[in-house]
């Protein structure tokens, strides 16, 4: 009798026939429901933004999807946000470990290499579960270079220059890819990643009245210190990518 879907759904450890582990394509299928995350870099620093719907009365001071990781090196998540706080944390547990063995900030490489490990060993194991969210690292490392990874729950993490996940993450990288720039100072990369989530956003936010709220994070190059850009200051940014990309 030759197996169904259901037994293999039910074995994390198990290849189905066509060499698929569905647990970890369902717990890819959980990070492309979630609000919009993306990174963008230049040579002047990072800026990671986040799409993060509030309830009535909830304080927007706190973040559920930005966070600062060690003085350089901030992360982004989309998914199941609490299976992404658990992985910031051992992302920040990690770093200092890092800070005290070698005397020096962590590069982002490290940590997100660390992370990858970490979900991957989820995906091997009976009795668990694949961590649902994907995470994007950016950060300015040791040597004064900007760097951005993501790690997704099968546990592989790619470098980028650019990058977006969650709901709707290609059409903000088609956006991105239309006015990218290298050069692009901090100021002008949040504007970019603004119009880039306003544009991803745009087909599920038509003929509703209730406004999308962004955040910031940056590290420069200079200063190398991860700095929160709050939903009210991100407002200006909003404003100013509808006034310069027609699209939106």
């Amino acid at each position: 009798m030759i197996p169904t879907q259901a037994a293999y759904d039910r074995a994390i450890t198990v290849f189905s026939p066509d060499g698929r582990i569905f647990q970890v394509e369902y717990a890819l299928e959980t990070v492309k429901r979630g609000t919009i995350s993306l990174g963008i870099q230049s040579k002047h620093g990072v800026v990671l933004a986040a799409e993060e719907p509030f309830a009535r009365f909830q304080d927007k001071s706190h973040s559920r999807k930005l966070f600062i990781i060690d003085r350089n090196i901030g992360g982004a998540i989309s998914g199941y946000v609490p299976d992404g706080r658990v992985l910031i944390d051992y992302a920040r547990e990690f770093c200092q470990y890092q800070r005290i063995l070698y005397d020096e900030p962590p590069y982002v490489d490290v940590v997100a290499r660390r992370i990858g490990n970490i979900k991957q060993g989820f995906t091997q194991q009976g009795g668990i579960r694949p961590f649902g969210v994907a995470i994007i690292f950016g950060g300015i490392n040791p040597d004064g270079t900007p760097a951005i990874y993501v790690t997704d729950p099968s546990g592989s993490f790619i470098k980028y220059v650019a990058a977006a996940i969650g709901a709707d993450s290609d059409s903000a990288l088609d956006f991105i890819e239309k006015y990218y720039n290298p050069d692009a100072d901090l100021e002008e990369l949040k504007v970019l990643a603004a119009g880039a989530i306003l544009y991803a956003s745009r087909k599920k936010n038509i003929g509703k009245k209730e406004a999308i709220e962004i955040r910031f994070l940056e590290i420069g190059v200079k200063d190398m210190e991860a700095k929160f850009i709050g939903v009210d200051e991100a407002k200006k940014y909003i404003e100013m990518a509808k006034q310069r990309y027609e699209e939106l």
